[in-house]
Parts: C-alpha cells; structure tokens; sequence
C-alpha cells in the first residue's frame, strides 16, 4: 500500500486538530495578547498597574499551544515527506534490477502492456525480443562471479545504447534480458537489424580486472504482428514473452549466436522435449533402458569376437527409441550418468554367461568422465557381477580429451591397473594429438564410421583409413573399424591388416535375447563350441538408430 492509499498517513496529512489547535491558540493570543501585553507595557514603563495574572497565564498558554500546535503540524508533514521518499525508493528498487538498472521480471508485465497499449494507438506494432548469454555459467565459474556481474552491466548498457527509443529493457535474471521494442509494422526487418547488431555489439571484447572476454548471444524473437506484417491472435505479455524465449532456445539449439523468429513448430518441439524429459526421468527406474547389442568380428576368421553394447529406449508411448533422441536430453538433464550405470549394470549380467573368449565394449558420455568416482563405480559394478574386468572394453570419444585430461588420465590409469580395456572411439573426428596416444594408455582405435563407409565408393581414396591403421601399427594400438555396410568395404580393410570390426554387414543391434539365441545356437553359452560367421542382416535400419550412448 502506497503513502498516498494509506488512510492513516491520509489523516495524518491533514491532521486537521493539531492545525486547528494551532490555529485556536494564534486567534486566543491575538486576542488576549491584545489586552495583556500593553497593560504589561505601560506596568514596565511605570503608568499603570500590572496585568491580571490570569490573563497573563491564559497568554502563556495560548503560546505554548501556538508553539505545540504548530510543531506538531510540521513534524508530521516532515513524517509524510521521508514516508513518500522511502516509499519511492522501495518503489524503483521493487521495479529495477539492482545490478543493471534495468527493468526486473516483476515490473516489466506493467510496462510492456502500457507499450502495448501505446503503441497500438499510435498504429505500431511490438517485438519481443528475447536475450541470454551463451556460456555464461562457465565465465561465471571460471573468473568469480565479480567478473560476471561485471559483464552482465557491459551487456545491459551495450544493448540500451542500441534500443529504439521508447523501448524498454528488463533483466528476467541470471544471465537473461528482454527487450521490448515498438516498430512500423510495414518495416519488420527493422527487428532483424536490431536483433544482427544486438548480436554483433554484445559480441565485442570486454575487460575485468585485465582480463579479456568475449560473449555471443542467442536472441529469440515474436511480436504482436507476424513477419508478414498480420496481427497475430494474441496480445497478452506472458505469452508474447514465453513465445520469444522458445524462440532464443531454439537459437542455442542451432548453434547459438543467432536469432530466430518464433513459430509454431518450435511450440511444439519445446512440448514433445518436454515429454521427452518427463518419460526419460520416470523410465530409468522403470527399467524401460535396455542394452542391445552389435557383434565385433575378428574380418580375418569371421568369429565373434564380442559385442558393443547400444542403448535403446522401450517406451510404451513411442516404442523403441534409438539413442540419438535420447542422450542427449538425458546428457542436458543430468541423468546420463544414472542411465548409463544402469545400461552398464545389465550389459555385465548378460554377458557374464558368454564365452569368456567374448568382451563387452560400453560406450562412456563425456560427461561421465568428468565424475572424478566414476572409475571406482565400473569397479564396484565388475565386482558385483563377478565379470572379469579384462573382458570390459570402456570406449572414449576423442571430445572427452579436451573437457578436462588430468581426470580423464586418472580414470583411465585406475582402470587399466584394474584390467580393464580403454578404446578411443570415433578416432579421427576430434583433436587428439600424437603426444596424448603415446602417453595415455589406450588399448584399441576404433575408426569412425564415416571413414569407413568412404571405401565404398570409387572416388574416394582409401589412404586416410590405410594412414590411421599405419598409425595404430606404429602406437602397437589394435584397429576396428565402424560402419562395414558390404563386401566392398569388407575386403578394402581386410588388404590393411588383421582388424576387428563391426556394421550393418553383419547384422543389426540385437536384444539380448537374440544375441542368447544366436549364442547358444553357436554353442558359445558358458564357453562351449565355436560360431560361423555370421550373414549380413539385410535390414533397412538407419545409421542414426545406431548412434551411441557416447
């Protein structure tokens, strides 16, 4: 409640009694005073006789109650004075971000909606444009949130020097602004251009403390009016605002560092994300995770010599999901390490009464090797199957070199001293370096599979799979390779040298029911008997059902 709304500060704005006895008291003392002090004057001087002591007490109280009445009054209109000064400035602070200056989530409905309303009358229509910092969470991290503080005011006074006028900023918070910005609905590329300098100025170099950063932007965008200039069918502020936001993360999910229009598509994106999110959380305890598996084939015998565990998703609303939907949000929620294990711990159970000739390769997440225990939690999976650790075969994408090496070499190293099989997968994709082959104790390169598939086509030349075999010869790495589609790829590598590898050629993933059946009908359950080699599976799965959990 405002001073102004207040009653009893109303009152005490016209605190009508102490004015009036002020008042009271001046017309009293005139009128005593008219009386007593020439008798007191002339009793002074010697010609008269002194004044009525009454009348003298009754003056006495009359200025007494001039200087209470009066003071009274003054000290309650100095009251409502400080009250409105402080009610202004919790005002402001209520409406304004502290750190920017800039409007807050709470105050910028209120001024968005009388810009909507403005603007309307003026014949202009509103963009709602969407602002967030790409990575800031590891600037923050990384140089203390002094510096992020500090880059967040650059971006607030960056992208106001830039806003039209009569447009509005507000920061939603953390490391998010809006900018509301009225324009000629026959001009809508005039946001655009806002929206490609927005991006450009806020991308400048900025300093604290002699450090230099430079931040991009993702910026999202919808307005009251379409690109075509139509109004569109709502024009409430919340809606407006969350239909920019979807188009920002739209923004981040493309690459970051752009903008995008809203439309509608993305709305229904973000809602079948959403359920993604929901079913992958309520799954995993469910048990809808299953490993499936691809053979790895010795290409000199034709043998079995193991099988790549894959992740596949029972969903009893989308059926069985491949990997490349659901990693990645399980990676972006949190929850990649739990399913993992949990995929992990099933593969161990079900291979335990394989031929011990057989490894079980798993694919790692790159966020699980940033978990300092994740070697120790392999550890303890190993010892609660029971499972040979020499037949565990953990595969790293050459990404997860680069997040952070010292904990990856001690995760590797723990591992190794324990028996367990390390392989760089997807080699030839990343950064890796000689040095980091030489002195991390790598056990096999696994050849990606856009190399591999290459030798089935004339033009394209196989030196690059012969120098990566030539390199893993030199290292005294072993090679598989990934992707083998035929025949043709088949006998190119089989020319190289002796290699494992696995692909379409030889079947698709299979349940681990039908890796048993194939198993025992092979007399390779419990270690018995040999298998043939096997047929190619003349499936029309895609490449992308059979992306990894890495």
């Amino acid at each position: 409640m405002s001073v102004s709304d207040d009653p009893t500060m109303g009152r005490a704005e016209r605190d009508l009694v102490a004015l009036g006895i002020a008042v009271a008291a001046i017309f009293l003392f005139v009128g005593t005073g008219g009386m007593v002090l020439p008798q007191v004057v002339r009793s002074w001087m010697g010609l008269g006789v002194a004044p009525d002591p009454v009348l003298v007490s009754v003056l006495l109280l009359n200025i007494a109650l001039v200087i209470f009445g009066w003071r009274r009054y003054a000290e309650l209109t100095e009251e409502i004075a400080v009250r409105r000064r402080a009610e202004e400035l919790a005002r402001r602070l209520a409406e304004t971000d502290p750190l920017t200056g800039s409007l807050n989530r709470r105050s910028v409905r209120a001024a968005a909606d009388d810009l909507l309303a403005q603007a309307e009358a003026d014949g202009l229509a509103v963009a709602f444009v969407m602002v967030d910092l790409d990575n800031f969470k590891s600037i923050n991290d990384l140089n203390g949130h002094q510096a992020g503080d500090s880059l967040l005011c650059v971006t607030a006074d960056r992208i106001r020097a830039i806003l039209p006028r009569d447009s509005l900023l507000a920061r939603l918070g953390g490391d998010e602004f809006a900018c509301v910005v009225p324009f000629d609905p026959r001009f809508p590329d005039r946001i655009d251009q806002f929206a490609s300098t927005l991006i450009e100025r806020v991308g400048e170099p900025s300093e604290h403390d002699g450090l230099s950063f430079e931040i991009t932007v993702s910026v999202g965008i919808t307005g009251n009016v379409d690109v075509s200039g139509q109004r569109v069918a709502t024009n409430d502020v919340l809606t407006l605002i969350h239909r920019a936001d979807i188009a920002m993360y739209h923004a981040k999910k493309q690459g970051k560092n752009r903008y995008f229009w809203f439309e509608e598509a993305m709305e229904s994106e973000l809602r079948f994300r959403s359920e993604l999110e929901t079913g992958i959380r309520r799954g995993i305890p469910r048990g809808e995770f299953v490993p499936f598996y691809e053979q790895q084939i010795d290409l000199d015998t034709g043998e079995i010599a193991g099988f790549e565990m894959l992740a596949r998703w029972q969903s009893p609303t989308l059926g069985l999901v491949g990997p490349d939907v659901f990693i990645p949000v399980a990676e972006d929620i949190g929850v990649i390490a739990e399913l993992s294990e949990n995929l992990i711990d099933q593969a161990l159970a079900h291979a335990r009464d394989w031929d011990p000739a057989l490894s079980l390769s798993v694919n790692i997440s790159p966020i699980q090797l940033r978990d300092p225990w994740f070697a120790q939690k392999i550890l303890k999976l190993l010892v609660k199957h029971n499972f040979p650790p020499n037949r565990l075969d953990i595969e790293i994408t050459e990404s997860c070199l680069h997040d952070n090496i010292g904990v990856v070499r001690s995760i590797i190293t723990s591992l190794k001293n324990q028996g367990v099989t390390i392989s760089l997968d997807d080699f030839g994709t990343g950064f890796s370096s000689l040095a980091q082959l030489r002195t991390l104790p790598f056990d096999r390169l696994k050849i990606d599979r856009s190399f591999v598939s290459e030798l089935a086509t004339e033009e394209h030349s196989d030196k690059l799979v012969r120098a990566i075999v030539s390199l893993g010869d030199g290292l005294d790495l072993p090679i598989t390779a990934e992707g083998i589609e035929d025949t043709a790829i088949l006998d190119k590598l089989r020319s190289m040298g002796r290699l494992k590898g696995q692909g379409y050629f030889y079947g698709r993933p299979e349940s681990i029911a039908e890796v048993r059946a194939r198993l025992s009908a092979a007399g390779k359950l419990n270690g018995l008997g040999t298998v043939p080699r096997p047929v190619r599976d003349e499936g029309t799965e895609t490449a992308a059902d059979q992306r990894k959990t890495g």
